[in-house]
């Protein structure tokens, strides 16, 4: 059994040295591994014994790329950097691909990264048809940095090679062969022996002996492969306006085509080492870490409990939400009942259901075949006869105490002992919801967000009563349901709804003292949110926005600015983009156009508000928009976060990402707080406080951490022993 993170090498009688790469799980390639596999190549090199080399993977995987928990060990210095250009030019292309003698990757399971780049410096690859090949290191806003931006033009063409690049889009197997990135596909039975052959017939020249990073025949003409990298560059600019790092992975595509693929392998690994430090680069790694982060939780998954099997999901109402979370639930191989209080209601769920699934279809994303089996796990009711057989119940009906309330002692009364009861509201304290039960330790919050069938983020709300086992159990269902959970404690609106409720509220309030609607938003979507606050009050509906914004008022009053802009342009039945009209038109479908007519509404919100314009907002930089629309959200994250309602300001980062489409590239937005400093943000607020009002007021987390100097993010007392 090899160490961890090296290579064991083992010589047939045939002549040909198997190399195989063994780092658990999944054969990641730290700076040992990849220094293991130069002594192994160079053994075989020497030994008179080996005529040909056969690069794998140990446990059905080739490898899933450079070992990403490095990255921070070379931020911080505790791995020295190795020099540029070491593994790409001296390893790999001297070593690896200028070999005295063939080599072959045998290919299964993940080949991606650093692994595809190693694979594409052997002389050729064998692969099963279900193997992953990719290479996503833009995800972590970094290029490839082993010759991958060199070899995989060469190897399956410019086009395709940009977007299996720019996307982070692996293919499979099968496709790879079609391309050409792969030259034969075998079962993973066949696989090294084939590769073994295929390693002796280059040897004694059977099969062609090729250099990738040498073909030119997939390369298109030098005028059309600029004309498609100009292309690329103005849908990376559309797509990605913040981000440099696709365009410098198109620039150095497009120097190993003009001056070369040894001065492209040099660009590159230039590129690299420059953007392996840079600012985006270490919020993208946060973001990796932080997510895989989110699944431990201090008194649920550490008492060594295992997740019970469910079975079978019921869902209370089939509305947008209920027919969502149904959707997500099927598509995961769930059963899932549904329940309405009539016909027409349950009918009008189960179309939702199938739109959601024929969107699915319509886009390519499904089959019918597998639209038919996700369907067949749907179950329509209108009692609770059925309800004996769930293990699971999510409520997803209005959000009205008293009917909640009547629909738990329901449900206590028609499911087995040991189903864990289930809500979705968004705002509501669920100790409010139980309070007619005696079942409290299985009550439980999964709150999903709109579109469910879609978005990333399940939150999981827990209370002082609701039992371990019942959050492992959660736990296990959202990473079923391709979710990812963030635990967190029982308030109004939770942590993602009440760290952002700020977002539309001072929106809001420098609107009535004369800031531009539209202006707001630009800045917002500039900063790189998806909308901005007034879109998206838009998109959600204006009856929401006013029944979660009297939520806050009655638990917040002192920090909840009224504005009354909103229930008037209501009184004129502009309700949002469902009634075509709010702060925008919406004449075509979704298109928001801006709408003049909301001057006259904001001029009566700015009487009843008895504010007076102020010259000095209309003159703000989008800098200074961003931070007065997030700097309150930063300030009401460090009150979640001071009361224990997020165990760690990590899962906050990725609640703002995944629940509200804070930039990931900022690294959510305690990451982002302390990229701009306490001090900084404490003295904005403060003198905006004064200014405008209590809304602004900095909390005494936040006034805390600026006159001491310390990070927003680092764990305080307090957080170590949430609020449960």
């Amino acid at each position: 059994m090899a160490a961890k993170g090296a290579t064991e090498m083992e010589v047939g009688g045939d002549g040909v040295a198997v190399i195989t790469i063994c780092n658990p799980p999944v054969n990641s390639l730290s700076i040992d591994v990849l220094l293991s596999l130069k002594e192994s190549y160079e053994e075989a090199l020497q030994r008179k014994d080996v005529k040909a080399i056969v690069v794998t993977g140990k446990g059905g995987k080739f490898s899933g790329g450079f070992d990403i928990s490095s990255f921070g060990d070379l931020h911080s210095g505790k791995i020295e950097q190795p020099k540029v250009g070491y593994i790409s030019i001296d390893i790999l292309t001297e070593l690896l691909e200028g070999a005295t003698k063939p080599s072959v990757a045998a290919i299964d399971g993940l080949c991606l990264g650093g692994g595809l780049e190693v694979s594409m410096a052997c002389h050729a690859r064998i692969s099963t048809p279900t193997a992953q090949l990719g290479l996503p290191e833009l995800q972590l806003g970094i290029i490839p940095g082993f010759g991958g931006t060199q070899r995989l033009p060469r190897l399956v063409g410019l086009t395709k090679s940009l977007e299996m690049m720019l996307l982070s889009k692996p293919i499979k197997g099968e496709e790879a062969h079609q391309l050409g990135l792969v030259d034969s596909l075998v079962s993973p039975n066949d696989l090294v022996n084939t590769a073994r052959r295929w390693a002796l017939d280059i040897c004694e020249l059977r099969k062609p002996w090729i250099k990738s990073l040498y073909k030119t025949d997939k390369l298109e003409p030098l005028g059309e492969a600029r004309e498609i990298l100009k292309f690329a560059r103005a849908q990376a600019r559309k797509q990605a306006a913040n981000l440099e790092h696709p365009l410098i992975c198109i620039d150095v595509i497009e120097e190993g085509i003009v001056s070369g693929p040894r001065a492209g392998l040099w660009k590159e690994a230039n590129a690299f080492q420059g953007l392996l430090f840079s600012d985006t680069c270490k919020s993208l790694l946060h973001v990796f870490f932080s997510q895989r982060a989110t699944s431990k939780v201090p008194g649920a998954t550490d008492l060594g409990l295992m997740p019970r099997k469910i079975t079978k999901v019921a869902i209370l109402g089939g509305g947008l939400m209920g027919s969502g979370i149904a959707t997500a639930m099927i598509l995961s191989n769930y059963p899932v009942l549904l329940k309405e209080v009539n016909e027409k209601f349950l009918n009008a769920g189960i179309d939702r259901i199938k739109a959601n699934l024929q969107s699915r279809v319509r886009k390519g994303k499904m089959t019918e075949e597998r639209y038919e089996k996700a369907l067949s796990l749907l179950s329509g009711a209108l009692g609770y006869e059925k309800f004996k057989e769930v293990d699971l119940v999510i409520e997803a009906v209005i959000e009205n105490v008293k009917l909640k309330q009547q629909i738990f002692a329901d449900l206590e009364k028609y499911c087995p002992s040991h189903c864990i009861l289930a809500t979705n509201t968004s705002t509501i304290d669920l100790n409010l919801i139980g309070e007619k039960t005696k079942s409290q330790d299985r009550i439980v919050g999964a709150h999903f967000f709109s579109p469910a069938h879609v978005m990333p983020l399940l939150e999981i709300v827990r209370t002082q009563h609701t039992s371990a086992q019942v959050v492992v159990d959660l736990l296990d269902v959202g990473k079923r349901i391709k979710k990812t959970p963030i635990v967190v404690g029982n308030c109004t609106g939770f942590a993602v709804n009440r760290m952002f409720f700020p977002y539309t509220q001072s929106a809001l309030l420098f609107v009535d003292y004369g800031m531009d609607v539209y202006k707001i938003d630009r800045a917002c979507t500039k900063f790189g949110m998806p909308m901005g606050p007034f879109r998206l009050a838009d998109l959600v509906g204006f009856g929401v926005a006013v029944a979660t914004g009297m939520q806050y008022l009655e638990n917040f009053p002192e920090r909840v600015y009224k504005s009354m802009l909103i229930p008037i342009m209501m009184e004129d039945k502009r309700s949002g983009e469902a009634s075509r009209k709010g702060f925008y038109k919406y004449e075509d479908k979704r298109k928001a156009t801006p709408d003049p007519e909301i001057m006259t509404y904001i001029q009566k919100s700015r009487s009843m508000a008895g504010v007076t314009p102020d010259a000095e907002l209309m003159k703000l930089s989008d800098k200074d928009i961003v931070e007065m629309v997030f700097f309150p959200v930063i300030n009401e994250a460090c009150r979640v976060l001071d009361e224990g309602i997020a165990v760690k300001a990590s899962d906050l980062d990725i609640a703002s990402i995944f629940g509200m489409g804070f930039p990931p590239y900022r690294g959510g937005v305690m990451l982002w707080g302390d990229s701009i400093g306490a001090k900084y943000i404490h003295g904005k607020l403060a003198e905006w406080a004064k200014r405008y009002g209590s809304f602004f007021e900095p909390c005494s987390y936040l006034a805390e951490r600026a006159a001491k100097g310390i990070p927003l993010s680092a764990p305080a007392a307090s957080q170590v022993k949430a609020r449960l």
